[in-house]
């Protein structure tokens, strides 16, 4: 019997029970995670040349720290992207629980860390004489390296205060007269209230426990575009200077919205796995020593759907899987040869300037993702040559698929509880966040209310 069980351990889950334990709250908790402890997150792809994985468990994606763990550790500290936590708890209220997450990450590690800002820069001028629209943030790089050095000392803070299972999923989820019943593999757990922090990997988990809670859900999202690789030197002054630009861009041809994501100046073009279909991301160090020759960032196109199409997790998931049959795993396309409509070979990356960070298939993306899509990304790219001579280079290189899956918004109140009374959904798997620092946030919230309990 517990007073508080959290069901997954990523940034979410890890910073509500951080909050809980800090000032020695007489909480009895237990943590529930389906991945590794830290020190078993290993993916085979980062040790050997290999394209594709068999592993039942995604160490890039699940475990201690979540999908935050692996990343390139970028908190950006804003309401204009990464969620909409200010629309449960207040505008400034967000600001100021997403600064209150920096703080604990210098704290625990990151004290080095630069702190960058778009707010004064000539950038944004700049990209308004073409169309283009950079977005106001705040942002602090950990990067990779350094961020799992965040991760340790978090998991070395609660370990002997917070009860914690890995490699261990919940099944099952009741809720009897006033206690929630947690059924895993070999075992039963009660608890008073139940914090849900499951993560994007945990979206059809999710789904279910709302289901059979008749808690409302609406999907209608999901993002799917290529990751950009360019030379470093073609972007430097605008990394330099804001490190991560969020610019987003409304096409001519089709008036839909196209914007960079994740980007990551000196890094390495990443895979990520969901079940069983491949997409990809990137990384960046802290540690020159670490760096590339590259850069690289997403390029993604919204997708909104309307009544009665629902599914559109299973539409990304379907653009992917196509992208690995034709390329036994992630396609790459020099972006010379997609606009003269023709596939990439080895015998042309031979020939290529720019070498690239990932092993990937040479493919044609045109036969991947839709037109219209692919018509906004060649767009976009044309757009950024504007401000970022380069970018559209015969030989950048564009990575396919990458698909961001949004949770299914669950319908909860201003603590994020659920119409379920002690149910709490929230980071990622709640869609109210989609970003770390947003769903570290919401953990900090969610502990502050029930430390009240």
């Amino acid at each position: 019997m517990y007073d508080l069980i959290i069901v997954g351990a990523g940034a979410a889950g890890v910073f509500c029970a951080y909050e809980l334990v800090k000032d020695g709250a007489n909480k009895k908790i237990l943590m529930i995670e389906k991945g590794f402890p830290l020190h078993k997150r290993k993916c085979p792809k980062t040790i050997s040349n290999v394209k594709e994985c068999k592993c039942k468990t995604c160490s890039i994606m699940e475990g201690f720290y979540g999908a935050g763990g692996y990343s390139d550790g970028k908190y950006n500290i804003t309401n204009n992207f990464g969620g909409e936590l200010f629309r449960f708890v207040g505008n400034d209220k967000a600001i100021e629980l997403m600064w209150e997450v920096d703080a604990i990450n210098l704290k625990m590690g990151g004290a080095d860390a630069k702190l960058y800002s778009t707010g004064n820069s000539d950038l944004k001028t700049k990209a308004l004489r073409h169309d283009l629209h950079l977005l106001d943030a705040k942002v602090r790089h950990l990067g990779t390296d350094r961020n799992l050095v965040i991760a340790e000392n978090m998991y070395n803070y609660i370990k002997d205060k917070v009860d914690i299972m890995f490699e261990t999923e919940v099944i099952n989820v009741e809720k009897v007269k006033d206690k929630f019943v947690v059924e895993t593999k070999d075992q039963t757990y009660e608890s008073n209230q139940l914090v849900v922090a499951t993560g994007r990997t945990g979206s059809k988990w999710i789904g279910k426990v709302c289901e059979k809670f008749n808690i409302k859900t609406e999907n209608n999202r999901v993002d799917i575009g290529v990751r950009v690789e360019i030379p470093a030197l073609v972007f430097k002054h605008i990394t330099d200077d804001v490190y991560e630009s969020k610019i987003v861009y409304k096409t001519k041809k089709y008036n839909d919205v196209v914007r960079t994501f994740c980007m990551n100046p000196y890094g390495k073009v990443v895979t990520e796995s969901y079940g069983d279909i491949v997409t990809v991301n990137g990384h960046s160090y802290a540690n020159e020593a670490l760096h590339t020759e590259n850069t690289n960032f997403a390029l993604l196109v919204s997708n909104r759907f309307t009544e009665p199409f629902k599914n559109s997790n299973e539409y990304g998931e379907s653009i992917a899987r196509l992208s690995n049959m034709l390329g036994g795993g992630v396609l790459m396309q020099r972006f010379g040869d997609l606009v003269k409509g023709r596939r990439s070979s080895d015998r042309r990356m031979l020939k290529s300037f720019l070498t690239p960070t990932l092993n990937a298939t040479p493919g044609d993306l045109s036969l991947v993702l839709p037109k219209r899509q692919l018509d906004d990304i060649v767009e976009m790219i044309y757009a950024l040559d504007k401000i970022a001579p380069g970018t559209a280079n015969e030989d950048t290189l564009l990575y396919g698929v990458e698909v961001k899956f949004y949770n299914s918004n669950v319908e909860v109140d201003g603590n994020l509880e659920t119409s379920v009374k002690g149910l709490y959904v929230l980071g990622d798997c709640s869609g109210v966040t989609h970003s770390l620092s947003q769903a570290a946030a919401s953990g900090i919230h969610v502990a502050r209310i029930l430390q009240k309990l």
